[in-house]
């Protein structure tokens, strides 16, 4: 079946450094990022609201990644002028396009998770 799926595409060059994919994964291929990615689909929310919503998540892990989503454009930092500052994260128009594919990730775990462990 795998192979019915990919038989009309060339194989991707994954192998190399160069490599979009790896330059992807490199950037979302870790489990904070996925994670907030996925937080950030279904609503605009506040640093601390992403803070109680990810289980396990240390708050200089969640700055960080935030940080690095931001700057690769798939996450909007919103500051409010305020005392204190309010700041909201969104997904960008660009981080909007990886919801579908990680809601199919997410589906697929659900469904192998027992296989797997």
């Amino acid at each position: 079946m795998v192979r019915k799926l990919i038989r009309n595409r060339p194989e991707p060059e994954i192998f190399t450094l160069d490599c979009p994919t790896q330059q992807v994964l490199d950037i979302i291929g870790n489990k904070w990022s996925v994670i907030i990615i996925y937080c950030l689909a279904y609503q605009t929310r506040r640093y601390k609201q992403l803070e109680r919503k990810i289980e396990g998540i240390s708050q200089k892990v969640l700055t960080q990644t935030l940080r690095k989503l931001e700057q690769n454009g798939l996450v909007k930092r919103k500051v409010y002028p305020a005392v204190p500052a309010q700041v909201e994260y969104s997904l960008t128009p660009l981080g909007e396009t990886l919801v579908e594919p990680l809601s199919l990730l997410a589906e697929w775990s659900e469904q192998n998770v027992s296989k797997i462990n």
